[in-house]
Formats: structure tokens, C-alpha cells, sequence
């Protein structure tokens, strides 16, 4: 193993999450009389974390609500589904629990909450497996800039090139090149419109994690 620590995103990536997350979008905005525009996420000017995307729809749809109080609604949309039955992709456990054995470092940087990062994974029976944890509710730029990956990498006191990413989409994948460190890109269906981009950035791309385990040779 040439890396000391493998830092994962967890939506789209660890856990197959991203259709809840559309249809949280698609209602939130019907509720309140907006259709969704084909070009929603195209320009996030502050990057994607949780924080950011809340105060990205109160400005982009003159909404009354504080950001805090969106952010309080769509974790509530999706509470239950992360506590109950939103599921592991195939073969990540094995892969969290190989890694552990080996005692390489296991992170998470996910632009979702720490709360419901926590939920989930907790659910899913892997959370203790996670040594460092960032997360989009933390006062950090989100994807595709590179501040939650060098957070992850600072937490375990290693250098960037230290540190290989998974991530399933064209933003995280641009966080881990930023940041210096290694992208394995994976696939998710709901990023297949990106997937000519993230191929030609990423220094890896592979289909599941059984080609990830192979291309880490676990």
C-alpha cells in the first residue's frame, strides 16, 4: 500500500444516496412554486458543502428563509431515509474494514452534514472505522476547492501526497487534484454526464469497489 491514509466521499461515492438527493431538490422547490432549473449546481461560486448550497438557493431564488433554517429542512427530508435505508454500495465494507487491518488511515470529506454522515454510516455499521472527518456543515470552502481534503490529511498529520481520494463526482474530483493528492474516481449513474471529464482529470476511474480493492491491491 503506497498511501498512508484513503479518504472517501460519502454521497454517491460509500453510500448510493444521490436520487434521495434529487428528489429532496425537486421538492423543495415545487413547495414553494419554483421548477428546477436544468442548470441548478453548473455554478456554485463557494463550492458545494452543505453550508454553501443552503445560502446558494436563498440567493439564487430570493428564498425568505436564513440558510440555517434550509439546512434544517432538508436534513429533515432526509433524516429517516439516513437512519433506516439509504445502503452501503456493494463492497464498501470490506474494503473500510481491509484497510483497517492494514492500518492505512480511513477518512471521510463529504460536503454532506456531520450529523447525517454520522447517521448513516452508523446505520450501515462502518462510522467507527472513520479517524477524520470533514464535513460541509464546517466553516471550510466546499468542492471543488481543496479545503476539506487538506482537513482530512491535517487531521492525520500527513502530507497530500500522503493521502489517495474516492470520489464519484467532477467536483470532488477536482477538490483532490487541488489539494495534491491522488483521485480514484469511481462511478455513480448520476454523474454520467461528467464522466468524459472526470476520466480525463482523475488518476484513476474504476466501476465499483472491486476494482477498487484491485487497484489498491487490499
Amino acid at each position: 500500500m503506497r498511501y498512508k491514509a484513503i479518504i472517501f466521499d460519502l454521497d454517491g461515492t460509500l453510500i448510493d444516496s444521490m436520487s434521495l438527493w434529487r428528489k429532496v431538490d425537486r421538492d423543495f422547490l415545487h413547495k414553494r412554486g419554483i421548477r428546477v432549473p436544468r442548470d441548478l449546481f453548473d455554478h456554485l461560486p463557494q463550492g458545494n458543502s452543505f453550508i454553501q448550497t443552503a445560502q446558494y438557493f436563498k440567493d439564487r431564488f430570493s428564498l425568505p428563509e436564513s440558510a440555517e433554517s434550509i439546512m434544517g429542512e432538508w436534513t429533515e427530508m432526509v433524516s429517516w431515509h439516513y437512519g433506516n435505508d439509504v445502503p452501503l454500495k456493494p463492497g464498501v465494507k470490506r474494503v473500510v474494514e481491509k484497510l483497517n487491518s492494514l492500518g492505512v488511515g480511513i477518512g471521510l470529506g463529504t460536503s454532506n452534514s456531520y450529523e447525517l454522515a454520522q447517521k448513516v454510516l452508523s446505520q450501515n455499521g462502518i462510522w467507527d472505522y472513520f479517524q477524520a472527518v470533514a464535513t460541509g456543515d464546517m466553516n471550510l470552502l466546499g468542492k471543488p476547492f481543496p479545503d476539506i481534503y487538506l482537513k482530512v490529511a491535517a487531521d492525520f498529520a500527513l502530507e497530500p501526497n500522503d493521502c489517495a481520494v474516492v470520489e464519484d463526482t467532477l467536483s470532488g474530483v477536482q477538490a483532490a487534484k487541488a489539494a495534491g493528492m491522488t483521485a480514484i474516481a469511481i462511478h455513480d449513474p448520476d454523474s454520467l454526464e461528467q464522466h468524459p471529464q472526470i476520466k480525463a482529470l482523475a488518476d484513476a476511474f474504476v466501476q465499483n469497489f472491486n476494482e477498487l480493492s484491485e487497484l489498491l491491491e487490499i
